[in-house]
């Protein structure tokens, strides 16, 4: 069963981030609380590290894409770990 990955909100400002770089690839496996993405936002960029564990099935957003709060970055596929 797939599952999105949203945008989190990092800081009590933050309305949106931009994905600078993806750190598990489509169809990689990634475990919860590993890296998944680094995300900019308005005063640093920091990693983001996954909220599930299965299958990288697809990257919603390219990277340098500019993604509001909120909104799906990532699609895991939560059984296929």
């Amino acid at each position: 069963m797939a599952e999105m990955v949203k945008m989190p909100r990092l800081s009590d400002t933050m309305d949106d981030g931009i994905v600078v770089s993806w750190l598990k690839a489509e169809g990689d496996l990634v475990a919860k609380g590993e890296p998944l993405c680094e995300i900019e936002m308005d005063k640093a960029t920091v990693t983001y590290d996954s909220p599930l564990s299965g299958r990288v099935v697809r990257h919603l957003c390219i990277e340098g894409a500019e993604v509001a709060v909120g909104a799906p970055i990532a699609e895991i596929d939560v059984e296929g770990g």
